[in-house]
Order: C-alpha cells, then structure tokens, then sequence
C-alpha cells in the first residue's frame, strides 16, 4: 500500500510539474526565451539574434523543426515561447482552422518563392501533360499556384482565397498534372516531376537558390509574403518581445541577412 501511494504522490507531482511547465497565461521572463524556428535560414537568423541577445544579457534558446504545423501546436500549448518561421496568411488559417490564440507582433524575413526543375531551364518548356508540384498546405499552395499564374502556364479563379488547392485552377491549357506534395518533401521529389513551387527554406536545405537554379520566381522587392515572430496573443505585449523587435529588425541583423543569403532571403522590415 505505501509503496501504490508513493507512486501516485510521485505521478500527481509529476503531472503538477508538467502543468507547471506549460503555464500558457502567464508574462514571459525578460531574461530569458524560447522560440521555435524552422531548419534553414529561419534558424540561422534565430542564431544571430541569440548572439546579439546575449550582450543584452538575454538568453534565446532555440528549437528546429521540419515541418509547418508543429511550431504552432508547441506554442499554443505552452512548450514554446515564440517561433518565427511563418507567414500571415499561414498563421491565420492555423488560428482560424485549429482555435489557436497566437499573435503576429514583427516582420522578420521574405523568402521569395521560386520554381525549379531537374528537367528544363526554362518555363516555357513545360509540355502538354507534365506534372509539376506545389506544397500541400493552406496559403502556400495558394501562393505556388499564382506563382504558376505569374509564369503563364495555368489560371487560378479570380474569386479563389489563400486556401485554394488544385481545385480552383480554373485555365489550364497545357492540361498538366498538378501534384500536392507536403512542402518540406518537394526537394526530394524534384526529379519525378517536371517541375515544382518550393518554399525557399526547403530549397535552400537542398542546396538551391534563387538566384542560380529558379526557373521563375517572385520578385524580392515589395514582396507580399512577409514571415513574421509569434508568440501568444497573451504575450504579445511583454517586454522580451520589444527588446527581441529591436535586436531582430537591427542594422546589423539587415547586413547579416543582405550579406549571408544573397537576395534569396531578404529582410522585411
């Protein structure tokens, strides 16, 4: 009996801790944050902040993940601080389709989008039936397709929101095979297609730039598709994240980015 007790003492604690640990209500330290950022340049902009941070006696720690969904699911429930990593149109699709209560408060980075083939150099030589890929999420497949668009191979409806899929390709002359593939794979699957949107963090990983392997891309300047820091709607307001603006959107941080990326990345602010 002692012992069934002491193990029950022991999981309450534990799930005391745990609770503890995940309190989403509360300010957050001036001293001292998390953020969720994804692998690539997103990552490598968090390193630079943390630096300059760190001679401001603030301590970033940062975390990477592979994918789009889940450094918003980390933050909601707690065991993120921040990310940055996303786009406006992105972070409200998430908030509208999954109740999170997140709040963009500055622009970080534009990573103009770009279309790559192994197979031709130029757009116009796509041919009847090709396929091409867009990443299957909500707002970049919308932003892949007018990318399409832009190039003159297919037409999205007019009326179509951020949400749009396939679907809502309403002109599509050549009759090619579009293919919804989750964004971070579309590197890998390049070779089985004739050609695919990829978001620039995922090209970049894959040793691709704009600059020199794009067949068509969106322009850099005045560039809609601006990521942003997030933190919870909560939070927006502390003070960590005034000193995080300040240090992010530096002089010194916009010659990083102008410097590290070469126009495949470019600052926002």
């Amino acid at each position: 009996m002692k012992k069934i007790l002491s193990f029950g003492l022991i999981g309450l604690l534990a799930l005391f801790l745990a609770a503890c640990g995940n309190d989403t209500s509360g300010a957050l330290a001036e001293d001292k944050i998390l953020v969720g950022a994804t692998g690539g340049p997103h990552e490598q902009v968090m390193e630079k902040v943390k630096e300059l941070a760190a001679d401001e006696g603030i301590e970033v720690e940062i975390k990477t993940f592979n994918d789009y969904n889940t450094p918003n699911s980390a933050l909601d429930e707690g065991s993120l601080d921040a990310n940055s990593y996303q786009t406006l149109t992105f972070l409200e699709d998430q908030k509208e389709n999954k109740g999170y209560e997140l709040t963009e408060v500055f622009k970080t980075l534009t990573f103009p989008m770009g279309i790559y083939s192994e197979k031709v150099k130029d757009i116009s030589e796509l041919k009847e039936g090709d396929k091409i890929a867009v990443p299957n999420d909500p707002a970049n497949e919308y932003r892949a397709l007018k990318l399409f668009e832009q190039a003159g191979v297919l037409k999205v409806d007019p009326e179509a929101t951020n949400t749009a899929t396939a679907k809502d390709v309403v002109e599509n002359p050549l009759n090619l095979e579009i293919v919804e593939l989750d964004a971070a794979q579309l590197p890998a699957q390049l070779g089985e297609v004739q050609a695919a949107t990829i978001n620039t963090n995922f090209a970049m990983g894959a040793g691709l730039t704009i600059k020199d392997d794009a067949i068509f891309a969106e322009d850099t300047e005045n560039n809609p598709w601006s990521n942003y820091f997030v933190v919870r709607t909560a939070n927006k307001d502390d003070e960590i994240v005034g000193k995080l603006k300040d240090i992010y959107q530096s002089d010194e941080m916009k010659q990083f980015v102008e410097e590290e990326f070469s126009g495949s990345v470019v600052p926002s602010w």
